[in-house]
């Protein structure tokens, strides 16, 4: 059966008693004296909420206030080792949730890391509710991937871990609280932590927070079921618990002689993972063997496999029942040894023998290992930032989640880094690549409504088609009535559309016009593009057949129906006119340095033909932040930006510093002016130079004349590009800017 641990900030009449609770934290996790001033300040501004409205959570059952679900919450953040600022938020989350609480209020008095860690719970909070009601239009299959989705999405947004305990630790009080409500509002509760909840506490390896959400989560939307299992463990608990008993008995006399310490203990078996068990291998009540189990807790890993030979000493292993999880752990970081025997009586005993750190992980997973409390500081902080990237790691669901853990067994299903998760008009989620714009939406919507569209909004918002997305957007696309999708799609260097479905639909749908028509179409491209980049004087002819083609309208044809791109075009002819973008060749901004631990070449922007070489006090390597001193003599010295050396010199002779950072090996560039003409704008001449630092273009030079009388702008720009198609993909992204009537190449 559940049982749910009893608040301890309740006194015998039913008061809060935040003394006593403020007690019991500091005897969990040694707060500090201002750590536990600040607690205690969010605990009296809770009370205060409290006090002045009435303050009940809806639906959490009778007398359930926002300071007492804060207070809950708290004691089981500081049971998995977190520190002070998380028991803070969580302490004022559900009075900021329940809208009685100002977020300014709580950012004026606590700072911007709890308010950002409420925040960010809140977001959590309002996706899932966003698509609590479009899951419970959908079943079956659709259902799974929609929970699936949500699970995913809320991973994506978590950029603190903290985030997502206090999450956590808020749904298991939201269930908890739920016993004497409505069965609607139980079962809602349950669905939502069953498909998300109790999947995410898993990838955290926080155990016991796991079994309980399973457990009460099932006893909700599985009762018959719940009651039948917690029945069959009730009627036998009184022979079981004696049993194990004398198994502890054998077993701890066993240990001694061996001069082993160790904590034995019998283990409760779940009332979720006994059902899963039973449907996973389709057996009964009585064949599943770790009902009666026992934990052996030692010191060592290499005491772990000698009580494992002790206890096979005792008893025959049953075949095929051993799990090494020490040698082989769990992709949640799960450690352990798992046996079953054939124990006293001839009754079936599972027994798990782990070390107290693995149980101290499979209990508490991530947060056990947490330093909040280290007295060198810059080693707490390394200790984070790596337990960060770790649990990171983790949060990409590598092997998890398929159906509800409730409805079925989960099972593999792996997932790429670079996605993102999105939201339908309807709240339904959908996943994209990253760098998906609303083209690739609405054809992952449907290819009908890809082909029609004309449009689309972000959040409510009118946005252009190559808007990149981002996780949690909310995306509606515009329709017309007739399918006419922009040939300008199929242009790479628009960004209209970075899947392959999108690709290949629009694709065909070229491929199915006349022949006549895509001729045309692709004449007019590729004039419009060579008149743009001013070539001329070009052997179309030869140009077909450089790219196997037979006829200039064969080539004509297949860039209208997009069998070959104008960048591939474009690359051919530069071919034909030997490359001659400009006449000179430039001198490129990036030097190279020799590694002297690996003999390799390492490039650094910033330093050009200059002697440069990499300091010896500092010793930088590629993915440092770096700076440049310019000495006397020996060219740029390339230092670590937090070298104190860099950093005396920064502070004497300012004048030698200069910004460098690290490079790719250069490619050949070229130098080629370009002619821009525009409708003059505040904020133009900062538009264009940030789309050519976005693009890595260099800018030698650069002028610009305006016309007063006709409110326009001409600017002429050298830049440097490596080829025709860079070239062209630049000019086409700034004729895209807001004004810009023309950009051509001069001739």
């Amino acid at each position: 059966m559940v049982k749910v641990r009893e608040s301890r900030h309740l006194g015998a009449n039913g008061e809060i008693n935040l003394k006593a609770w403020l007690e019991h934290i500091q005897s969990v996790l040694r707060l500090n004296d201002k750590e536990s001033e600040i607690l205690l300040r969010a605990c009296e501004l809770a009370r205060e909420v409290e006090s002045l409205e009435g303050d009940k959570i809806t639906g959490w059952g009778k007398g359930y206030t926002t300071l007492n679900a804060g207070l809950d919450m708290a004691e089981m953040l500081a049971d998995l080792q977190t520190d002070g600022e998380t028991l803070v938020a969580a302490v004022l989350y559900r009075s900021v949730r329940e809208n009685k609480l100002a977020d300014t209020d709580v950012k004026r008095q606590f700072g911007d890391t709890i308010a950002g860690l409420i925040d960010g719970v809140r977001r959590m909070a309002s996706i899932s509710a966003l698509t609590s009601r479009s899951n419970e239009e959908v079943f079956g299959k659709a259902s799974a991937e929609q929970s699936e989705n949500v699970r995913k999405m809320l991973v994506a947004m978590v950029d603190d871990v903290r985030v997502a305990l206090i999450k956590l630790a808020e749904r298991t009080c939201a269930i908890r609280a739920v016993k004497n409500s409505p069965i609607a509002k139980r079962q809602s509760i349950a669905r939502e932590i069953a498909d998300i909840y109790a999947p995410l506490a898993h990838r955290l390896g926080i155990g016991h927070i796991k079994w309980e959400l399973e457990d009460l989560s099932f006893r909700y939307l599985q009762p018959f079921d719940y009651k039948y299992i917690a029945k069959l463990l009730d009627e036998r608990r009184l022979d079981r618990e004696t049993y194990i008993e004398s198994v502890i008995s054998i077993i701890k006399n066993a240990l001694a002689e061996e001069d082993i310490e160790a904590e034995v203990y019998g283990r409760a078996k779940h009332i979720f993972s006994i059902w899963r068990k039973m449907r996973r291998k389709n057996i009964n009540f009585s064949e599943v063997y770790d009902i009666r189990a026992v934990r052996i807790l030692v010191e060592t890993e290499r005491e772990c496999y000698a009580v494992l030979g002790i206890v096979h000493s005792l008893w025959r292993n049953i075949p095929h029942e051993f799990d090494d999880y020490i040698a082989n752990p769990k992709e949640n970081g799960y450690r352990s040894l798992h046996t079953a025997v054939t124990g006293p009586a001839n009754r079936v005993l599972e027994v798990q023998i782990r070390t107290r750190d693995m149980h101290e992980e499979a209990e508490f997973g991530v947060c056990a290992h947490w330093r909040y409390k280290d007295t060198d500081s810059d080693k707490a902080q390394s200790s984070y930032e790596k337990k960060i990237e770790w649990l990171r790691q983790v949060l990409e669901w590598h092997d998890e989640i398929g159906g509800s853990p409730i409805e079925e067994h989960l099972h593999k299903s792996g997932v790429d880094q670079d996605r993102l998760y999105v939201f339908t008009p309807e709240g339904h989620v959908i996943d994209l690549p990253e760098g998906a714009t609303p083209v690739d939406f609405a054809f992952r919507i449907h290819t009908d409504v890809g082909l029609r569209c004309r449009g689309a909004k972000v959040n409510g918002r009118i946005v252009p088609l190559n808007h990149p997305v981002q996780t949690a957007d909310q995306i509606e696309i515009l329709t017309g009535k007739r399918e006419s999708p922009s040939r300008d799609w199929l242009n790479p260097g628009l960004g209209y559309i970075t899947t392959s479905k999108a690709r290949s639909c629009v694709h065909h749908w070229f491929k199915q016009q006349d022949r006549d028509q895509n001729i045309a179409d692709g004449r007019a491209m590729l004039d419009h593009e060579f008149k743009r980049l001013a070539v001329s004087g070009l052997d179309y002819d030869a140009l077909a057949k450089k790219l196997h083609l037979n006829t200039l309208e064969d080539l004509y044809a297949a860039v209208g129906t997009a069998d070959l791109g104008v960048e591939k075009v474009l690359n051919a002819a530069q071919k034909l006119v030997n490359g001659d973008v400009s006449s000179q060749q430039v001198s490129s901004l990036v030097g190279k340095v020799s590694d002297e631990k690996s003999g390799a070449e390492v490039y650094i922007n910033g330093v050009g033909n200059l002697m440069s070489s990499i300091a010896q006090c500092c010793k930088p390597i590629p993915g440092d932040s770096i700076s440049g001193y310019i000495t006397q003599g020996r060219g740029v010295s390339i230092h670590r930006q937090d070298c104190t050396n860099i950093l005396q010199r920064r502070s004497l002779e300012p004048e030698r510093i200069i910004a460098v950072d690290w490079a790719e090996k250069p490619a050949n560039l070229y130098s080629t002016e370009i002619a821009i003409e525009a409708f003059d704008r505040h904020g133009l001449l900062r538009d264009i130079t940030t789309l050519l630092d976005r693009e890595k273009i260099n800018v030698s030079a650069m002028q610009t004349l305006s016309d007063k009388n006709k409110n326009t702008v001409q600017m002429e720009a050298t830049i440097e590009v490596t080829d025709f198609g860079s070239l062209s993909r630049v000019l086409a992204r700034l004729s895209q800017l807001p004004n810009v009537s023309s950009v051509v190449r001069k001739q």
